[in-house]
C-alpha cells in the first residue's frame, strides 16, 4: 500500500500561491484535488454542497485556471491529495474513484463532466488501489462524505449514475453514436440506433451517461478544462456544442420503479433534470416533439393489450387519435417513439420480455434488422454485474431452455461465484438475510406463483412454504431499498433492471419439467400474473401455454442474473428440483471438483 497525504488550502490566489511556495512539487508533481463549498451549504442555504474533483502536474496553475474561467464560483476550499509514488496514471484513477464515489453519496452536485472516467490499467494498479479507501476515509473524516464506500455502492444513486467508467464495447458504441448523431443532426436526417446487450452488459449505463454527456458537450465553454486524453474530448469542441446545446433529449424508461430510481439521480446531477426520464406515456401525451428519445429496456414498450389502469387504457386510445388521427390498435409505444422525435436510440434485450402486453418479438427483430442494414445496430457483451463472468447469462439462459439450448446442457464450474441450491426455503431466507447483514442488498424474489393477497389485506400471508411465512413486495417503487424489504418477496417488476449483491430465487409451482420429454412447461393455474397471461381481444390474439411459458422463461432468466456476487435458488416442483439442482449446487463439498472432473 502506498502512502499520502492530503492539503487543505483556501480556494483563493493567495493562499494557494502561499501554499506552492512551500514546496517545489506543489507546481511540478501529480496530485488529484477536491474543490468543494461545503461551509457554505447544507440546511441553511438550502441546497446540496458542490464538489469538484481534478488532477493536474501542476497544482497551483490549475487552481488558477480554474479561478480565471469563473466556471466554479462558490467554491471554497480545495483539498489536494499527495502521494510520494503517485503518477499520472495513479491520479486519474483516484480522480475518477473519488468522483464515483462522491456521485452516489447523494449528498453533493457533482460539477464535474463524465468524460473524464477512467478505467485503464497501469503498473502497480493493484496496490495503489489498496490505498484508495484510506484517502476516502481521510475525506469522511473532513466531512466530505456521508456514508461508508459499502453503503455508497450499494445505492441505486451510485449504480445509476452518469459517472461511470465506459468498457471497451459500451465506448465504441457511443463514440460511432455521436459521429452518426451529430452528422444527422447537421444534415437534418432522422436516424433509428438499436443497442443490443443480455442481461448485466450496462444498457441503462450507456442510456444515462449519454444524456448526461449531450448536456455536457451542449454547456461547454472554451473555459472549461478539458484534458486531451479524455474519453469523447473531441466532441466537446466548437461545432459539436452548437450541435448539441439546444437538442430537446429524453430518456424514456417503460418501468415504474426504475425510472423513479434514474429521476432522483437526474435530480442531484447538473444539467439533468428529472423531467428529462419519460414514461411512454408522457411521450405520447409530448405537446413538443423531441430531438432525440433514448429508450431503456426497449423491449417492455407496450403493444395495444391491457394496461395497468382503466386512465391508461383510455390514454392509449387517446394518444393514437392525437398522433395518428385515428385509434389504430395495431400501433404500439413504440410507433409513439418514433412519431415524436427526430432520432431514437433503443437498448433491447428480447430475452427480457416479460408480458404478452410487451411488443411482439417480430417487432423487436424487424427494429433490429432495420439498424443492422444501416449500420447502427451496436452489440454490447461484456458482463458488468455477474461475477460468474458473460458465461453465466448464456448458460442460465440453456438450462432454463434445454430442448433449445445452443449445445447440449451440462453443469459448469463458476469458481467467482457464489452459486448454491437449497432444498428449505427457511433456511435460503436465513443466508439471504445473514448476508444483507454483511454486505447489503441480498433479497429475495420470485415467479409470480402465488396470488397477492397482501396488497388488500396488510395482515396475511402470501407465500406459505416449509413453514416459512412471506408477503409479496409492499411497495412497487424502489422496493429494493424500501424499509423492510428484507422480509418481503420481490417481483419480476420491482427488480428488472436493479443489481442485488445476492439474490434468493423462489422458482414456483407454475414452472414445471417433465422429465420424460426433457423439457420444461407452464402450469397456467399457477400463475396468478392477470396481465402476465391475459389474451388480447384487441389484437385477436390468444396465447397459448408454450406462448406463456417463454414469458416466464425470460421472468426468471431476469431473476437468476439479478445477483452480483451470489445466486440461490429453491424449487418448488420435484421434478424440476432434480432437473435444476445440478446446474445450481455449488456449495455442497466437492461440487466445483466433482464438475470440473466431468469437464464444462
Amino acid at each position: 500500500m502506498t502512502s499520502s497525504e492530503i492539503h487543505r488550502v483556501q480556494f483563493a490566489r493567495p493562499a494557494i500561491d502561499a501554499w506552492a511556495a512551500l514546496d517545489r512539487r506543489r507546481t511540478n508533481w501529480p496530485v488529484v484535488y477536491v474543490i468543494d463549498d461545503l461551509d457554505g451549504a447544507g440546511q441553511d442555504s438550502g441546497r446540496l454542497a458542490q464538489v469538484y474533483v481534478g488532477e493536474s502536474l501542476n497544482a497551483r496553475s490549475r487552481m488558477h485556471q480554474h479561478l480565471d474561467s469563473g466556471t466554479k464560483p462558490g467554491l471554497r476550499t480545495v483539498r489536494v491529495v499527495m502521494g510520494d509514488e503517485f503518477n499520472k496514471s495513479v491520479c486519474l484513477d483516484l480522480e475518477s474513484y473519488l468522483i464515483r464515489l462522491f456521485a452516489g453519496d447523494g449528498a453533493y452536485t457533482v460539477l464535474n463532466l463524465n468524460g473524464g472516467i477512467t478505467d485503464a490499467d497501469y503498473f502497480r494498479r493493484d496496490d495503489y488501489r489498496a490505498s484508495f479507501p484510506t484517502i476516502f476515509e481521510e475525506l469522511r473524516r473532513e466531512g466530505l462524505f456521508t456514508r461508508s464506500i459499502a453503503e455508497i455502492e450499494n445505492s441505486d444513486l451510485f449504480k445509476l449514475s452518469p459517472f461511470k467508467a465506459l468498457t471497451p464495447d459500451q465506448a465504441i458504441a457511443i463514440e460511432d453514436i455521436l459521429e452518426g448523431l451529430f452528422a444527422d443532426v447537421e444534415a437534418g436526417e432522422g436516424s433509428t440506433i438499436v443497442i443490443q446487450g443480455s442481461a448485466g452488459t450496462g444498457k441503462t449505463v450507456v442510456g444515462v451517461y449519454l444524456m448526461k454527456l449531450l448536456k455536457d458537450i451542449g454547456a461547454a465553454t472554451p473555459d472549461d478544462i478539458l484534458d486531451s486524453d479524455w474519453m469523447f474530448s473531441e466532441f466537446y469542441a466548437e461545432g459539436y456544442r452548437e450541435l448539441a446545446e439546444n437538442l430537446r433529449v429524453g430518456l424514456v424508461v417503460p418501468q415504474q420503479s426504475l425510472r423513479e430510481s434514474i429521476r432522483r439521480v437526474f435530480r442531484r446531477t447538473p444539467r439533468l433534470s428529472p423531467s428529462m426520464v419519460l414514461s411512454p406515456f408522457d411521450v405520447g401525451k409530448a405537446t413538443e416533439p423531441f430531438d432525440l428519445l433514448i429508450v431503456d429496456e426497449a423491449h417492455r414498450l407496450s403493444q395495444r393489450a391491457n394496461q395497468p389502469s382503466a386512465m391508461q387504457n383510455i390514454d392509449f386510445a387517446r394518444i393514437n387519435e392525437h398522433l395518428f388521427g385515428v385509434d389504430d390498435p395495431a400501433r404500439t409505444q413504440l410507433d409513439w417513439i418514433t412519431a415524436q422525435s427526430t432520432h431514437q436510440i433503443f437498448l433491447v434485450d428480447v430475452a427480457q420480455s416479460v408480458r404478452p402486453a410487451d411488443l411482439r418479438r417480430r417487432v423487436l427483430d424487424d427494429l433490429a434488422a432495420g439498424a443492422r442494414a444501416k449500420s447502427r445496430l451496436y452489440p454490447l457483451t461484456t458482463q458488468m454485474r455477474v461475477r460468474a463472468g458473460e458465461d453465466y447469462v448464456g448458460y442460465v439462459r440453456d438450462v432454463l431452455d434445454p430442448a433449445h439450448a445452443r449445445r447440449p446442457v451440462e453443469p459448469r464450474p463458476f469458481a467467482e461465484y457464489d452459486l448454491r441450491f437449497f432444498g428449505n426455503l427457511a433456511h435460503m431466507r436465513d443466508a439471504i438475510i445473514a448476508l444483507d447483514g454483511e454486505k447489503g442488498l441480498a433479497r429475495l424474489v420470485a415467479g409470480y406463483a402465488w396470488r397477492w393477497r397482501s396488497r388488500k389485506d396488510p395482515e396475511a400471508y402470501d407465500i406459505e412454504l416449509d413453514g416459512v411465512h412471506l408477503r409479496w413486495n409492499s411497495t412497487d417503487k424502489d422496493w429494493i431499498n424500501a424499509p423492510g424489504s428484507i422480509n418481503e418477496v420481490g417481483s419480476i417488476h420491482t427488480v428488472q433492471g436493479y443489481d442485488l449483491n445476492y439474490a434468493g430465487v423462489i422458482v414456483g409451482p407454475e414452472l414445471r419439467f417433465d422429465p420424460r420429454a426433457g423439457r420444461l412447461f407452464l402450469d397456467r393455474g399457477s400463475y396468478y400474473d392477470t396481465r402476465g397471461k391475459q389474451n388480447n381481444p384487441q389484437l385477436g390474439l390468444v396465447y397459448t401455454d408454450d406462448d406463456l411459458l417463454d414469458y416466464v422463461r425470460n421472468i426468471y432468466g431476469v431473476l437468476l442474473t439479478r445477483g452480483m456476487l451470489g445466486t440461490f435458488v429453491y424449487v418448488c416442483d420435484p421434478s424440476l428440483r432434480t432437473y435444476l439442482r445440478p446446474f445450481f449446487d455449488q456449495s455442497r463439498p466437492g461440487a466445483l471438483e466433482q464438475l470440473r472432473d466431468t469437464g464444462p
